[in-house]
């Protein structure tokens, strides 16, 4: 996936420029430990997978590392001694762990013989979730950033710059200051304020309800029934459990875990506020596990395992649990992850999501800009194939009023 040598010598990457200002300055930190975690995550508009501890326990745990082909970097700008705008970013050696698929675009270098990799990135390792990705608090800053990070791409010669799953905000001033933007479509449910489940599900036609309602009972049939451990409700028993399940998942797809056990204890550790694991059960045996984040408003699904199969298990504890979690708790919306049109039947409505990517040679980024052009067309026109498959009676349909 890349030149070994190359890989060597872009194990870190450089800062050259400065904003031309005396009371501020940009610096660049290897270690997410440099700076100050409170000045950070006020940064961070209070989303969980954004916050200071969630990346520190991928550095700390050699998830998101060097070794990892994560290598990773932290631009900070200072104003007046004080952290005024931050941004993610990692020097990366191949695509895994993305979520936004460039493969095509590296196989279109390699056989010009162009070096890819290593490119640079602003995500969240491992985690096809939006949020932000330029740590401000205002617009300008944004865009500061932004063309910082072109800066540090092309001073250092890398072949790209990529901003993963941002917010609007962030596209924005991503655009202003250059970026091609990439559309996408995931699933998110959005809570009408339901009362109960029943209500929820009483919004839909009457196919989908009644496919839902059967596919419930065959865990009911099957003798399991769930529990929600939140926080500190989950303890290390439950954690190694669903770390088994979790585990067992990617090996049945012939990978390792891109995770540690190490790396969620340290989340339980240090976020347990932000945890909650769905945990299937037949009598007092564990049998499926789906480890969720949640902030104030939202929950966001991630990790799912089991340890045994059950017709429709996947779908009711990833799924509807978590739907039935946000109505019980008030949330306003439960994000599902990448890809999946079958979440779609479970009244998870079609969401557009963006990432931004700057091309070094501007061959390429003609290029690039060109597909990038078709792929939204066909974006607009899978779109509106999926509305029209909504799983919702028409009249009160979420997003058509």
């Amino acid at each position: 996936m890349g030149c070994p040598g190359r890989a060597a010598a872009y194990s870190s990457i450089h800062i050259f420029a400065l904003v031309a200002a005396l009371s501020e300055h940009f610096a660049l930190v290897e270690h997410i430990s440099d700076i100050n975690a409170e000045h950070w995550n006020s940064l961070t508009e209070g989303h969980p997978l954004a916050r200071h501890e969630f990346l520190l326990a991928l550095q700390e745990t050699g998830c998101a590392a060097r070794e990892t082909g994560w290598s990773p970097h932290f631009l900070a700008l200072y104003r007046n001694q004080e952290l005024a705008a931050a941004m993610p970013l990692y020097l990366k050696f191949h695509s895994r762990g993305e979520y936004v698929f460039d493969m095509a675009w590296a196989r279109a270098f390699a056989q010009h013989g162009l070096q890819y990799y290593p490119k640079l990135l602003s995500a969240i390792p491992f985690t096809p979730v939006p949020g932000p990705r330029l740590l401000a608090r205002d617009h300008h800053d944004r865009v500061l950033l932004a063309r910082q990070a072109i800066a540090l791409a092309r001073q250092n010669e890398l072949s790209s710059l990529h901003v993963l799953f941002p917010t609007p905000a962030d596209l924005s001033a991503l655009e202003e200051a250059g970026f091609m933007v990439r559309e996408n479509i995931q699933f998110h449910w959005h809570n009408e304020g339901y009362r109960d489940l029943d209500e929820f599900l009483s919004r839909l036609n009457q196919k989908h309800r009644k496919k839902l309602k059967q596919d419930r009972k065959k865990s009911m049939q099957a003798g399991l029934h769930f529990r929600w451990l939140e926080g500190r409700e989950i303890d290390g028993e439950a954690l190694a459990f669903f770390y088994e399940c979790y585990a067992r998942t990617y090996f049945e797809h012939g990978n390792p875990p891109y995770l540690s056990q190490r790396f969620f204890e340290l989340l339980l550790e240090r976020m347990p506020e932000n945890l909650l694991l769905v945990m299937a059960c037949r009598g007092n045996e564990p049998v499926a596990c789906a480890l969720n984040i949640r902030s104030e408003d939202t929950l966001y699904g991630r990790y799912w395992g089991t340890t045994q199969f059950v017709s429709g298990l996947h779908f009711e504890t990833c799924y509807m649990q978590a739907i039935e979690y946000c109505i019980s708790r008030g949330l306003l919306r439960f994000e599902g992850g990448a890809q999946g049109e079958h979440k779609l039947s479970r009244g998870m409505l079609p969401t557009r999501t963006h990432s931004a990517h700057w091309i070094r040679d501007a061959r390429y980024a003609n290029a690039i800009s060109e597909f990038l052009e078709q792929e939204t067309a066909m974006m607009d026109d899978y779109a509106d194939a999926l509305h029209e498959h909504s799983p919702y009676k028409k009249a009160i349909d979420p997003q058509n009023g």
